[in-house]
């Protein structure tokens, strides 16, 4: 006989994390089902959180999983040219980072089964059935609720099984390394730091300090494919240089690969009785994510209190999060899709306009305003600059 739920939330990812809670505060009865034997443990290698991400959660940072807390961040050109945005951030213990949130799921009455993997679904009277296994036992269950959300990743298996065309550019996928590193002082800088350019096509290389001797360097490519090892290899002599640091004083802690939907647009999120959030949705980000979590399993809740789970009205999960994030990621497409078109000098170029100019103002108000202010900014300064942004037309 199968366990009965009203909601299943699959993956316990930040949105998962997010969409379980909240549809718990909306009175709905919730199942989480995890397939690594514990929260937190081998944690996605997203590593970074900024204010202004995180206030659209409404969640306030807690110190129990920052480790370090940084002024802001730095752009970087390939010739070096930097552009300073003043926004506090934070370096996260990703491990801590989850188990603060499945706490915070466990104190609104989810039951969370770790080391349980959904192996498949399939719609039937009403509701979805998932069919689950245990990684330690090998015991197979069947668990039957009303609506499900997906919230296992980027490579989630289980949107497809539901037939879920979540990214319109699934091609864009951004793949890459993070390291965490042990070098003398070099977690000391109150500034991130993301390198642009040819060096990684497509997005970008990091630096991020943790604090003392450690850090954590990065690297995330599109469009050549999951191995990003050969891009991965010349950044960090790269960046050996960059920092004077000596071989025998680089160490290399810890090593974490994965992707990032920065640029693929979320397309079908949901159909009936299934949503889809977080990477697995083709949301990018830890607070965007975490939003998105939030919005679906309050319509989770609500669908389950009218006792309706048809696609119509979990339509509003959709019609909700495009009202809060789509133009960002709209923007950032185009932003980025312009700088992997651009050739190196260009970008050089345009970083001259901003060079030496507080930005931190233009990433105010809504992403509509920001892009406006950019754009005037680069009038002012440099009109030709205008010409260089046009590479988003170019076809390559």
């Amino acid at each position: 006989m199968a366990i009965k739920t009203d909601i299943a939330v699959i993956g316990a990812s930040p949105a998962g994390l997010m969409a379980a809670r909240y549809a718990a505060l909306g009175g709905a009865k919730v199942m989480l089902f995890e397939k690594k034997e514990e929260i937190g443990k081998d944690p996605h290698p997203a590593n970074s959180v900024f204010k202004g991400m995180m206030n659209i959660t409404g969640e306030k940072i807690d110190s129990s999983y920052v480790v370090r807390t940084i002024k802001g961040m730095k752009l970087i050109s390939p010739c070096g040219r930097k552009i300073k945005v003043k926004t506090e951030g934070y370096a996260l213990d990703k491990g801590a980072f989850d188990r603060f949130y499945e706490k915070k799921a466990l104190c609104e009455g989810v039951e969370i089964k770790t080391g349980t993997e959904v192996i498949n679904l399939r719609r039937k009277e009403s509701g979805v059935v998932l069919k689950t296994v245990s990684g330690n036992s090998g015991t197979s269950e069947s668990v039957k609720a009303k609506v499900v959300i997906v919230a296992d990743g980027i490579l989630s298996k289980n949107a497809q099984m539901a037939g879920l065309h979540t990214m319109k550019h699934p091609e864009d996928i951004a793949w890459g390394t993070e390291l965490t590193i042990r070098a003398p002082g070099i977690g000391t800088s109150d500034y991130a730091e993301y390198f642009i350019g040819s060096h990684a096509p497509g997005w970008k290389s990091t630096y991020l300090p943790r604090g003392g001797d450690e850090a954590a360097i990065g690297v995330y490519v599109r469009h050549y494919g999951q191995d990003t090892s050969s891009f991965l290899n010349a950044w960090i002599e790269k960046f050996k240089d960059i920092k004077g640091i000596a071989d025998d004083e680089f160490e290399i802690i810890e090593s974490k690969s994965a992707g990032d939907p920065i640029v693929t647009i979320p397309d079908q999120t949901y159909t009936d009785n299934i949503m889809a959030a977080g990477g697995a949705a083709g949301q990018s980000g830890i607070g965007y994510a975490m939003h998105a979590g939030q919005i679906a399993g309050k319509v989770g809740a609500l669908a389950v209190a009218k006792g309706d789970y048809s696609a119509r009205t979990l339509s509003k999960y959709r019609s909700n999060w495009r009202s809060s994030l789509y133009t960002e990621h709209v923007f950032g497409r185009i932003g980025l899709e312009t700088l992997r078109k651009m050739e190196d000098d260009e970008i050089d170029e345009l970083f001259e306009v901003f060079e030496g100019e507080d930005v931190s103002s233009l990433i105010k108000g809504n992403t509509v305003n920001q892009g406006l202010s950019v754009l005037s900014l680069m009038l002012q300064k440099n009109p030709a600059s205008l010409l260089k942004a046009s590479a988003y037309f170019r076809n390559r």
